[in-house]
């Protein structure tokens, strides 16, 4: 019956990601660095918002776009924090995560044939996402000595007639890389010189060590340009939530929004009611967390470091990225081996693009004591394979 599949899933594998949690579903004692979801329960006053609309009622469909006062909360929030502005009525759109936020953006801007430009490693969705569209991905491969930030050089090698968009995703996951205002400011004039568009992926916007997140929107001239694609899952531990968000100029907006509206009808509306709880009185909650992460990144790099697994430093998001290279056999060895041996749980690098080889991706969105136990029992098996 395969020839009623549509001839574009042959160039989409199945997830990178899912393979070794499938396995790791039938084992005990695993301890998973994998699954990129907070470990944290959603904190008690966003859960009792949604509970209390389920009671009252409130169980129908919402206005396409998003119950007005989450909307105008988004609209304050993305002011306060980048003073960026986008009109609640017009410009900002209320999605089932950012899963679907980024799938309607592509659908609604891109034509077959167009090619849009993702640096790499990237999260699995993006390439996905794109095709599914009927456009091309064209990746373009980051590297650890850059800080896996793209090199100027190399975005403006990939351009050619067809290209039509760039898909930034950072805090980047799987690398934890956060770009500089500096960097952005330089690919912010490349996006300008070619007239291209910009979809920006910020679901880690909130979850930065030390540095500045910086919102794409709110650099000179990308307002117009840029889709802002964000959501409460990480920084308020709202993963099965489904709530994201989309900003977008009014034309952007109202095409996103036709497509979302055949598509899914609404958001959930319990989901949105807690997002409004989450955007008013959530914020002690995600310093709170932040802080947590925190520690919890540093004992992991530095693990990683003092057992010969040299680690880049991530700077936002919740994952660390390993190279493996020094162990003799490939990510996806090195993977399967660790899960069977030790029962720990981490994903090959390569499941994110062709650069992301050579490493590994661990989570730190688990409890520290796990984390403790994982890294004992990776560098007992780092250990044992290097004699």
């Amino acid at each position: 019956m395969k020839q009623f599949v549509a001839e574009r899933m042959a160039t989409v594998p199945p997830s990178g990601i899912r393979r070794f949690f499938d396995i790791a579903a039938t084992m005990k004692d695993v301890i998973s660095l994998g699954v990129g979801e907070p470990d944290f329960t959603t904190p008690d006053n966003i859960r009792a918002a949604g509970i209390a609309s389920i009671e009252q009622g409130l169980t129908r469909y919402t206005s396409n776009a998003g119950i007005l006062e989450l909307r105008e909360l988004l609209a304050a929030h993305l002011q306060n924090l980048y003073a960026v502005k986008y009109d609640p009525l017009k410009e900002i759109l209320v999605t089932v995560g950012v899963s679907e936020a980024l799938q309607v953006a592509c659908l609604a801007t891109l034509n077959p044939g167009d090619e849009v430009i993702i640096p790499e490693p990237s999260f699995v969705a993006y390439a996905p996402a794109v095709i599914f569209a009927g456009a091309t991905p064209v990746a373009v491969p980051t590297y650890v000595e850059q800080e896996f930030a793209p090199a100027m050089a190399d975005l403006e090698a990939a351009i050619t007639p067809r290209t039509r968009a760039i898909l930034l995703g950072y805090p980047n996951n799987p690398t934890g890389a956060v770009l500089t205002r500096e960097l952005s400011l330089q690919i912010a004039a490349f996006v300008e010189k070619h007239d291209l568009l910009v979809y920006s992926d910020e679901i880690y916007d909130r979850l930065v060590y030390g540095v500045e997140h910086v919102c794409f929107a709110g650099l000179p001239g990308m307002w117009e340009r840029t889709v802002t694609l964000g959501g409460f899952s990480k920084a308020y531990a709202m993963t099965g939530w489904r709530v994201g968000y989309l900003c977008a100029n009014p034309e952007i907006n109202a095409a996103c929004t036709r497509i979302h509206q055949y598509l899914i009808m609404s958001a959930p509306t319990a989901g949105q009611v807690a997002g409004i709880e989450a955007l008013k009185n959530g914020e002690a909650a995600v310093k709170a967390m932040v802080a947590e992460y925190n520690l919890r990144r540093k004992y992991m790099v530095s693990a990683f470091n003092e057992m010969g697994l040299d680690c880049f430093e991530p700077k936002g998001a919740f994952y660390t990225f390993p190279s493996i290279k020094s162990m003799g056999m490939d990510e996806e060895e090195f993977c399967e081996k660790l899960l069977v041996e030790e029962h720990v749980a981490v994903v090959p690098g390569g499941a994110f693009g062709v650069s992301g080889r050579g490493h590994i991706r661990a989570c730190y969105a688990t409890s520290l004591p796990q984390i403790e136990q994982a890294m004992e029992r990776i560098d007992r098996f780092v250990n044992k394979y290097r004699g």
